[in-house]
């Protein structure tokens, strides 16, 4: 770590000279302006004019990359918070595979479109705003959107409602746009710390926790769409089990949601006493899946195997809460609250 004395200018001014490195690299020279940032821990951040501006446009070459990748790497180039992607030939126009790649992926991503295309090329443009959208409210949304998958495709299960389960799965597409802005926002207010802010952050230290609890989130949407599959691949067949058995499914489902919306709360909320009851309510949960297993009448293996399926995506759904919920604890204990006082290493401590 460099160190810089602190000079004074004037009767209330304080300054310190830049690192020539620094400044060589960013091409900040005299009489330009920064940006400064005051951040938690007695952090100051100063920012060169060019971290305020987005690095706004990136081109990818069709010609090095097949329709699969090219996918992909559009997908990439969203998540790293670019405004506009080219994507070009060198060689002649671009190939039929090629271009339904880059649709393919527009129709996967919020707020992405097509604005230019010719035969050798597709501009495609981003309206999203950061502005428009915080963190806290994406993950309410992802979250909110799983546990009505789940509550579909556990119904659709029990009743073989083959319309039902299609339902769950198209609630699926819209759960993956939320789960990949959460990405793009995440990593473009990483790369710029004065988006943090407008992403409802009032540092950029929660960013880290923030991705683990959107990919869990993600991971619970996808236990509700294996489960509508189950549905699908069973062709409306009833799972042939008596009202009380489907209660005891469906008031699990119940315990589940209400554990995975109490982690997000923990989270958002930043409150401990809620990490608590997460991990409470996880351990009241533990056995439940094996215990409505023990109790199921005699029935064909393949009924036997889809009500197993849907009591696993749900025991692990659980599991997944339990994530948010440490990652909640976490962040909950890292300020100041009933539970705990943070003291800088160099304040008295008596000892």
């Amino acid at each position: 770590m460099e160190t810089r004395k602190v000079q004074r200018l004037g009767p209330s001014t304080l300054a310190m000279t830049l690192p020539a490195e620094w400044t060589h690299e960013h091409d900040v020279e005299k009489g330009q302006e920064v940006s400064l940032r005051m951040g938690g821990k007695g952090t100051l951040t100063v920012l060169p004019e060019s971290a305020t501006t987005e690095d706004t446009e990136a081109t990818l070459w069709a010609d090095n990359l097949d329709a699969d990748a090219l996918e992909r790497a559009v997908l990439a180039q969203y998540v790293l918070g670019r405004r506009v992607i080219n994507v070009e030939t060198d060689d002649g126009p671009l190939s039929s595979e090629h271009i339904n790649a880059v649709y393919r992926a527009e129709g996967q991503l919020m707020g992405l479109g097509v604005i230019e295309e010719t035969p050798e090329s597709i501009a495609i443009r981003c309206s999203v705003d950061p502005e428009d959208f915080t963190l806290d409210n994406l993950l309410r949304r992802l979250e909110s959107t799983g546990s009505t998958m789940r509550g579909e495709a556990a119904k659709a299960l029990a009743h073989g409602n083959h319309d039902l389960a299609q339902r769950a799965l198209n609630r699926e597409r819209q759960a993956n746009k939320i789960f990949v802005l959460l990405l793009r926002l995440i990593f473009t207010a990483f790369q710029n710390p004065n988006l943090a802010r407008a992403v409802g952050l009032q540092s950029g230290f929660p960013l880290i926790g923030y991705r683990s609890v959107a990919k869990n989130l993600e991971l619970i949407a996808d236990n509700a769409e294996d489960i509508a599959e189950t549905v699908l691949e069973a062709e409306g067949e009833h799972l042939g089990v008596d009202s009380a058995i489907v209660r005891r499914i469906r008031e699990f489902t119940d315990q589940v949601d209400e554990l995975t919306a109490l982690a997000v709360d923990a989270v958002v909320q930043r409150d401990y006493a809620c990490t608590i009851e997460v991990r409470e309510r996880f351990a009241e949960l533990k056995d439940r899946e094996a215990d409505i297993l023990s109790d199921l009448p005699e029935m064909d293996n393949e009924s036997l195997l889809r009500i197993r399926e849907l009591l696993v995506s749900l025991q692990e759904t659980a599991q997944y809460a339990m994530r948010i919920g440490e990652v909640a604890a976490n962040l909950a204990l890292n300020q100041d609250n009933e539970y705990v006082t943070i003291s800088s290493g160099d304040d008295e401590t008596g000892l």
